[in-house]
Parts: structure tokens; sequence; C-alpha cells
């Protein structure tokens, strides 16, 4: 074997077990129970965040998955979302520092939501959405302790903090806080009408330039008969 396809065999190797290594953990972090978006400002009001619940068992499905919140710099107005199939039920906790806010102290808050009665199957996820009235300002994460319970019994503890480093192999969906505009929700996702106006921008310009290439494409021609007129008229 000559020393070129043995390095390209070598470099195909190589770039095949990097690929395997990728995918790998890619699969290995869409495995983890995560909270969506990952960010939000603190004291951030009346928002949304998503928990989603992947599957990660072949021969088993999940049948329960229970989110602990925490107390000591509670999520105000929890609100669940109607889920098809589940079951979600609420747990409240007296806090042991009360929460003052403009509409009044608050000494209770949300501790534990439990979604129950449906099946996440293998190979599929799910999405639980809890609402929100207002998140605490005096701290830059949220950190939501899951537990996922599958039908063969098995339960999953999404509990690990992260510490800095490698991410541990369980870790807990973590909700970043940071400073800036508490009213501010992340960006909204284009509407088609915005779409649509860019759309026409961008063909009115493509329409713009091909209408002026032609121009110039004419203009071009009729210097070109003109010089040789010119040039047969000297002739003559």
């Amino acid at each position: 074997m000559s020393a070129t396809r043995l390095t390209v065999r070598r470099a195909g190797t190589v770039a095949a077990v990097a690929t395997t290594t990728v995918l790998l953990a890619a699969g290995a972090a869409f495995a983890h129970v995560t909270v969506h978006p990952d960010s939000y400002a603190e004291g951030a009001t009346d928002g949304v965040l998503t928990f989603r619940v992947p599957n990660e068992e072949d021969t088993a499905s999940t049948t329960k998955v229970q989110v602990f919140l925490p107390t000591d710099h509670p999520v105000l107005g929890v609100l669940v979302h109607p889920q098809d199939g589940w079951t979600a039920k609420v747990t409240t906790t007296k806090l042991k520092t009360p929460v003052k806010t403009d509409d009044g102290t608050i000494t209770e808050a949300a501790s534990e939501i439990t979604f129950s009665g449906g099946r996440i199957g293998a190979g599929q996820y799910e999405d639980f959405d809890v609402a929100f009235g207002q998140l605490p300002d005096n701290t830059d994460r949220l950190v939501f302790k899951t537990l996922q319970t599958y039908s063969d019994g098995k339960v999953v503890r999404w509990i690990e903090e992260p510490t800095g480093g490698d991410e541990p192999e369980n870790p807990a969906p973590v909700l970043k806080l940071t400073s800036g505009d508490a009213s501010a929700a992340p960006a909204p996702a284009k509407t088609a009408a915005a779409t649509t106006t860019a759309a026409d921008a961008s063909d009115s310009t493509a329409r713009g330039l091909g209408i002026a290439g032609l121009v110039v494409g004419v203009l071009g021609l009729a210097a070109a008969a003109f010089a040789l007129l010119r040039s047969r008229g000297a002739r003559s």
C-alpha cells in the first residue's frame, strides 16, 4: 500500500471516529431534561417556561415527570398548561421568607409540579408548558431538579447541579437569569407578514437589478451599432 493511500485511509478513520463522537455527544445532550428558553431577565413577569422531556429508553415509556421548583428563590404565579392525556398537579409550600410584591406579600409558592397519566414512547419527547407571574431578581440562576419515571419502574434523577467544567451525568434543568429589562421577553420569531415583506423587497430588488442590466445591454448594443455605421461611412 502506498504512503498516499495509507494517509488517506488514516484520515478517513479519524474523521469517522470524530463524527461518531460528535453524534454520541449530541444524543446524550438531547436525552437530558431541559428548560426553554434557557435564560430570562431577572424579575421577568408574565412568561412561559417549557420543560422538554425526551424518552431515552427503548423498551419503556415515560409515565410521570416531577419538576421541583426552588423555594429559596421562588417562582410566583405558577400556572400549568392543559396537556392531552396528562394530569398536572401543583404543590405549594409556605415560604420561609415571604416575598413582597406590588400586589401584596406572598407567603406561599409552587414547590413541585407533577405530570402523570400520559406516555412518552421510545424516540419521542413531550413539552410541558408552565406559565409564571414573576421570576426572582436576587439570583443568577434557577435549578429545577426533575424526576423522570418509566413504565418499568425505573426513575432517572435529573438533579445534579453544574459546578463548572464538565457537565454532570444527570444534570438538572437550569434557567439563567440575566440583568436587564425585566419586562423583556425572548425575541419572537419572524411573523409571516414580515417574512412576506422581506421576500417582496428582495424580489423587487432583483427585478430592479435585472431591468438595469437589460438597459445597460441595450445601450451597449446601440453604441456598437453606431460605431459600426460610422466605420462603414468612413470607408465609403
